[in-house]
Parts: C-alpha cells; structure tokens; sequence
C-alpha cells in the first residue's frame, strides 16, 4: 500500500467518524428539543418523553432542520403556545451546541 493509499484510507475514516458523530449530535439535539417543547407544551412523563422521540422521528422527512422546525411550529401554533420562529430558531442553535459538548465529554 502506498502513502497516498494510506492517506486517502484516513480521509475516508475520518469523514466517517465525522458524519457518525453529526448523527449522533443531531439526535442528540432533537431529543433536547422535543423535551424543550413538551415543556412549553405542557406534557411531562411519559407524554414529554413520547413527544421528544416524535421530534426525533420528525427529522428523517428530509434533509436539514426544516422539518423539525416546522412540526415544532405547527404543534406550537396547534396548542397557542407564543414563541417566534427566531426563539425557536436560536433554541435549535443553542441545542446543537449543547448535544456537541456532551458528546465530547462522552469521548
């Protein structure tokens, strides 16, 4: 094996381990951010719980955020709960950062 092949075989584990540790923050946040919800949603127990694995779910309708976001907003808007889509926005932001960090101190 050559030193490019090598090299190129640490790339691709790398992007690998990259993309397993994006997944995992993802969830992560998702998880965060359903039992965030259910707060203002008034569900606690195993409501809160089931409404966090639903945001969870809720993610594999497409790529990116967008459909969290929007099945968020529309159980928001559903129960009259008041937060702006910038709160709910920035909530993401703040939790992603959150679900990297506990990641990271996880190893």
């Amino acid at each position: 094996m050559t030193t490019f092949d090598k090299r190129e075989q640490g790339f691709e584990k790398q992007f690998a381990r990259n993309e397993e540790l994006k997944f995992k923050a993802t969830a992560r946040r998702n998880r965060l951010l359903g039992l965030w919800a259910a707060e203002k949603l008034a569900l606690t127990g195993a409501e809160g719980d089931a409404y966090a694995k639903e945001v969870v779910m809720a993610d594999f309708e497409e790529a990116g955020e967008h459909d969290v976001f929007r099945k968020i907003r529309r159980d928001f808007d559903a129960k009259g709960v008041t937060q702006s889509d910038h709160q709910i926005r920035r909530t993401i932001d703040e939790l992603m950062a959150k679900a990297i960090a506990e990641i990271k101190a996880s190893g």
